[in-house]
């Protein structure tokens, strides 16, 4: 039968060989049993005065959190991330109830206080570049643009954004500066407050509202100190589907419009869709992404209108965890170009490049299909070894350190085995010589790995290196009544002389033992509860 699901952690319960119902004086029992196998005075030669200083150390720092009534209770919630984790008990409470209440507000304080100390910010610099420009004797330097925004959390409901940007272009430039407050009213419905600075100073507020499961509403008004000019909007979201998302937006005022959108997003495509016209203007735009992996993707867009025809198309690929690369190459009728975008944790850096302000098919065709040929085969032949490498490289590197910490947990088993081999030993001659208990083998690991009778001995490296001789552990824990009992709700990797051969590998522990000149065989799983000698176990 399989055990139930354990709690946080109980390592420290395994290391004592106790229930986690244990009573305070089965604790200090069991304390001074282990302290006096593991105690360094003990032994005269130095290299076993070193493993018995060390494995006491570890029943000590047991006992201190399981003969500590707080203590106790904050590691049965949490565990040892509980205790490690700067959480500090006011008053002294004495039910599991409030000190787990106490604990989840002094978290989510912890987690407050370092949520609202940090910012958000974000921001583009853009340097647009002409060759056309350049060859007919002026600067290649067309225009330079940048904007940036901190967002600020100022307590649990409100938060400050605070923005500007500027923009240059020939003799001529532009720049305002914004702040916006938002306070989120209740789980429902939020307003924000916006101020402007600039060319174009306005002020205004706008509220947003779930007004059902799938539809938001957003309305919102806005005046211009300029000319005290006032705009309206409303706008409306609709979840359509699982991936689809509509909007409708409706402006009244000095630009008055309306546009219909349309967005659809899964886990490898995107694509979206929006029609406006108003007064003086009309103009349709979409685009698609496609993801071809984890780390690329391609992008089509278009966008047609009374101020606007042209077509991109391109793509990006993340080259570290925070960072991506976008090429993109776009027709229309303000010419041909390429543009290229660095985005990094919120920062953007963008160079779009002006290479002709005429439409000719054939340069069309040239400038899109050398530079993209160029990246296929840089991708190909130089990029893609590369990052494959790098991956081997990681993945190496993984397997070595997993590698390496197994193997430092199983010289450390090895070690407390060493100190529990004398008595182990002395405690199975004395059932042999009664005809009682004896642990003939025993081996823990890999569930899918661990077989019945001899097969292990026969298996490769690769395979017993997943599982752990725990004999002698076993043989000491037996009783003087010839008994053996593992506690249900425990990880057995815990119990002193055992250790996690295979971490995130299920594991079972097989057992063969004699009792009353009989032969037995077990096999359990790793949470679950053992006793034994049973007959059922019979062979």
């Amino acid at each position: 039968m399989a055990a139930p699901e354990p709690e946080p952690t109980r390592d420290l319960y395994a290391l004592l060989h106790l229930s986690p119902d244990a009573s305070d004086e089965d604790v200090r029992k069991a304390y001074r049993h282990w302290a006096q196998v593991y105690h360094p005075d003990k032994y005269l030669d130095q290299h076993m005065k070193d493993i018995a200083t060390e494995n006491f150390q570890r029943i000590r720092d047991a006992y201190e959190i399981l003969s500590d009534e707080q203590k106790r209770q904050i590691y049965d919630l949490y565990g040892m991330e509980g205790l490690t984790s700067g959480l500090e008990l006011g008053p002294k409470l004495s039910k599991p109830e409030e000190i787990k209440e106490e604990l989840e507000r002094l978290r989510r304080r912890r987690e407050e206080e370092k949520f609202f100390s940090q910012s958000r910010p974000a921001g583009a610099v853009s340097a647009s570049l002409s060759v056309p420009q350049f060859f007919y004797g002026g600067g290649i330097m067309r225009g330079m643009a940048m904007n940036s925004e901190v967002q600020m959390q100022l307590s649990k409901r409100n938060m400050a954004s605070i923005g500007g940007n500027m923009a240059v272009t020939g003799r001529s430039g532009s720049g305002a500066a914004t702040v916006v407050l938002h306070h989120q009213a209740s789980s429902v419905a939020s307003v924000e407050f916006m101020a402007t600075a600039g060319l174009r100073s306005i002020i205004g507020v706008q509220a947003t509202r779930h007004i059902s499961r799938h539809s938001t509403a957003t309305s919102g008004l806005s005046i211009s100190l300029r000319d005290g000019s006032i705009n309206l909007s409303n706008a409306w979201t609709r979840q359509l589907s699982e991936h689809a998302v509509g909007n409708i937006q409706l402006v009244l005022g000095g630009e008055s419009g309306i546009s219909v959108g349309w967005q659809r997003k899964d886990e490898k495509n995107s694509a979206t869709g929006e029609i406006k016209f108003g007064t003086g203007f009309f103009g349709a735009s979409a685009h698609y992404v496609r993801h071809f992996s984890p780390k690329s993707h391609g992008r089509i867009a278009g966008r047609v209108g009374s101020t606007a025809l042209e077509f991109e198309v391109g793509g990006g690929r993340r080259i570290s965890e925070l960072s991506t690369v976008r090429m993109i190459y776009t027709i229309g009728i303000q010419g041909i170009s390429w543009r290229f975008e660095l985005h990094r944790a919120g920062q953007k850096l963008i160079v779009p490049v002006l290479l002709s302000a005429d439409l000719d098919a054939w340069f069309a065709a040239t400038t899109l299909l050398i530079p993209s040929s160029l990246y296929f085969l840089l991708k190909s032949y130089v990029l893609k070894p590369y990052y494959k490498r790098r991956e081997k490289c990681k993945a190496l590197e993984m397997v070595e350190s997993q590698s390496a910490q197994v193997r430092e947990a199983r010289e450390a088993a090895n070690r407390a085995q060493k100190l529990l081999e004398v008595v182990s030993n002395r405690k199975r001659q004395k059932q042999l010589d009664r005809d009682g208990l004896v642990i003939t083998k025993a081996l823990y690991g890999n569930k899918n790995l661990i077989r019945e009778g001899d097969q292990i001995s026969e298996v490769s490296d690769d395979v017993t290196s997943q599982i752990l001789d725990v004999t002698v552990p076993l043989n000491f824990l037996v009783t003087d009544s010839g008994q053996l009992k593992l506690h249900e709700g425990i990880k057995k990797s815990g119990i002193m002389g055992f250790c996690d051969p295979c971490p995130g590998e299920p594991k079972q522990l097989l057992i063969e033992y004699t009792y009353n000149r009989q032969n037995y065989k077990v096999l359990v799983d790793d949470y679950a509860e053992l006793i034994i000698p049973q007959y059922a176990h019979s062979v």
